[in-house]
């Protein structure tokens, strides 16, 4: 190496600052899986609480209120597989 060249340097890592930031997480990722998963959590809870007299949430579905928290839960956990 001549003189004229400066090393270059890395880091601690061994990789550039850039591949490890495009390792992250986007900012997106926890908010909107914990979400989810709170979301179906709550979907079912108001269901069973309110079944009988007020039925909440949606009484036209019936049982299948069930089947849409069930489904907020499962794409809740779904997003934790990108969770890096």
């Amino acid at each position: 190496m001549s003189e004229s060249q400066p090393a270059k340097k890395k880091s601690d890592t061994g990789a550039d600052p850039a591949a490890r930031k495009s390792s992250a997480n986007p900012r997106w990722l926890v908010p909107t899986m914990l979400g989810l998963m709170l979301a179906g959590l709550a979907w079912i809870v108001t269901y069973y609480l309110t079944s009988q007299n007020l039925g909440l949430p949606v009484p036209q579905l019936g049982n299948w209120n069930l089947l849409v928290g069930f489904v907020l839960i499962i794409a809740g956990f779904s997003l934790t597989t990108r969770w890096k």
